[in-house]
């Protein structure tokens, strides 16, 4: 398979791209580096990398960002960062990354565990990811015959726990390896509509 992960220098997109390196040819987009720059807050830079890309077998979207915040803080313009970045970058990348799939190809996003399991100062986070749940489970009973789409749904994964564990108290850490079964079940697999939660 010819694959394309975008956030591939990030936490979860470097393992992505070391594991599904092993048996397929990876590309890789980001917004500072990789085989292609994208920002997935703009739905020009997506159609520009995609008409760059031509067809793959399969889609990886790894990036996105949110505003962690209390609610207190957080302004309209703050909720606003997640809503075109996480939410509608990913929505852009599915309305215009379809008709860049081979014959029975893939997209597969990515959320959290806060869309089910939201901690203080994530109501942005939350809200985007339970956005991105919805979504996938509407748009599939609408995408063209033999082409699927999934998002996949993590706790913490182990890699960045020391860095967030004081927002999840009482969480398990995901391995990397279980993480990364649930992107190759979307990629390999032949699941359409699905919300993959690794929770546990």
């Amino acid at each position: 398979m010819k694959i394309l992960i975008i956030g591939g220098a990030g936490t979860i997109g470097k393992y992505l791209v070391a594991q599904f390196s092993k048996k397929h040819e990876v590309l890789i987009a980001g917004r500072s580096s990789g085989d292609y720059l994208v920002e997935i807050n703009s739905w020009e830079s997506i159609q520009s990398m995609l008409h760059a890309l031509g067809k793959v077998d399969s889609i990886i979207c790894a990036a996105g960002e949110a505003k962690w915040d209390s609610f207190e803080r957080l302004s309209e313009e703050d909720y606003y960062i997640g809503i075109r970045s996480k939410m509608m970058g990913q929505v852009n990348l599915v309305r215009l990354g379809l008709a860049h799939l081979n014959p029975g190809g893939s997209i597969t996003l990515t959320t959290g565990i806060l869309a089910d399991d939201p901690v203080v100062k994530t109501s942005s986070a939350a809200m985007v990811n339970g956005a991105i749940h919805s979504f996938v489970q509407a748009c599939a009973l609408e995408t063209p015959l033999g082409l699927r789409v999934n998002v996949v749904s993590a706790g913490m994964v182990e890699d960045s726990y020391a860095k967030y564990r004081d927002y999840f108290p009482g969480h398990n850490p995901i391995s990397m390896v279980k993480m990364y079964k649930a992107y190759e079940r979307s990629v390999e697999g032949k699941v359409h509509g699905q919300v993959i939660r690794v929770y546990q």
